[in-house]
């Protein structure tokens, strides 16, 4: 996939971003205290993991002189800014906050579950014998061949039932597909006190966006059907509910999220906590952890129908089933309601140029 090598004065928005809290997000990645530490698997575009692990110190030596330009100096001294040549996309997402029960009763009776055991990815490369092009992972059974994951429909009839996956229970079926789509969520327990959960795995399974029954029926035009919308019409007809969620064949397990303070973000797909606006699910086949990716779109300003443009370089640490493509990013936009409704009314079109290091793009100083 081409990256078009450009200058940052190219990047529209460049000068005007918070570089210095770009800077802590990248720093993140550099929190095993080593340059040599464990550097992140290079996806198929090519930015070296290596090469984004071993700018850490000098990360670290621009933050800790306190300078207000120093951030910004960092990124243009050590990166080369290359445009995605692809149509790009973004959505917004965030962590919903939930009422749930660790046991199941009268009103908390649809279950998140765990990982079953057997679940694995399949494997790169000749795909097993029998199993759809389309299918990422498969159970194994006990000769040791890979035999299709029950999809959603299937496990809402019960296909994993008995097998004590289940994790905590939520009083709506709609909130419990909700954190399918976001990947995590906060749970407050009704005998007191709250959880964190998050993702731990899929059945494999393709992921379909759910709203195509309101376009396919004539109830909204493409491009309208936000989480808000598809929300309000399946509250307004619960009767649609069953056999809508059914239409998504893919399904997410969740696991406990211990350690995490009130303040912090969900875990995300590089291990670490997102961070409101910074934190960026790309491609995870494409795209590598900790690469800074400058996002330029024209998005809804909070509160109002009008729109503001949405300039900010964000790093690249998590992943979803529905972000595929190079240019196909889902902002963060934090935790609980406020953040939903940030996140619910996204879905632009945008310009993404990725940071590449200057060391892996062979070239002797950053164009500006």
């Amino acid at each position: 996939m081409p990256l078009q090598p450009i200058s940052f004065s190219d990047i529209s928005g460049w000068q005007d971003d918070d570089h210095t809290a770009a800077l802590e997000a990248f720093l993140r990645h550099c929190a095993s205290g080593s340059a040599s530490g464990a550097a992140p698997r290079t996806g198929e575009l090519g930015v070296s993991g290596a090469s984004i692990v071993a700018l850490c110190g000098r990360a670290r030596a621009a933050a800790a002189t306190g300078e207000g330009d120093a951030a910004r100096h960092f990124f243009e001294a050590a990166f080369q800014p290359h445009l995605i040549a692809a149509k790009g996309f973004v959505t917004g997402y965030f962590e919903p906050e939930f009422a749930g029960a660790r046991k199941p009763d009268a009103i908390h009776r649809t279950p998140l579950l765990r990982k079953p055991d057997g679940l694995e990815i399949l494997p790169e490369g000749k795909r097993p014998d029998g199993l759809a092009d389309t299918l990422t992972h498969a159970f194994r059974d006990d000769a040791g061949r890979f035999v299709e994951a029950p999809d959603r429909g299937a496990i809402m009839d019960g296909a994993l039932d008995g097998r004590g996956l289940e994790l905590v229970w939520l009083a709506d079926p709609v909130d419990a597909f909700y954190i399918h789509v976001q990947g995590s969520a906060r749970i407050r327990l009704a005998d007191g006190g709250h959880m964190r959960v998050g993702y731990a795995g899929k059945n494999g399974h393709p992921y379909s966006p759910i709203g195509r029954v309101m376009i396919e029926r004539g109830l909204a035009d493409p491009g309208t059907v936000t989480m808000s919308v598809l929300r309000d019409w399946l509250a307004e007809n619960p009767q649609e509910i069953d056999g809508v969620l059914r239409r998504n064949r893919s399904y997410i397990f969740f696991r406990e999220i211990d350690g995490l303070g009130p303040d912090e973000g969900p875990v995300g797909a590089a291990g670490l906590p997102l961070v409101a606006g910074r934190s960026l699910a790309v491609d995870a086949s494409l795209h590598t952890y900790g690469t800074p990716v400058f996002v330029s779109a024209t998005m809804p300003a909070e509160g109002a129908v009008e729109t503001r443009p949405f300039r900010r370089l964000m790093i690249a640490e998590d992943t979803g089933s529905a972000i595929v493509g190079p240019a196909r990013g889902d902002i963060f936009f934090g935790t609980g309601d406020a953040a939903g409704r940030k996140a619910g009314g996204v879905q632009h079109a945008a310009e993404m140029t990725v940071l590449l290091p200057l060391a892996q793009a062979g070239v002797g100083e950053a164009r500006r």
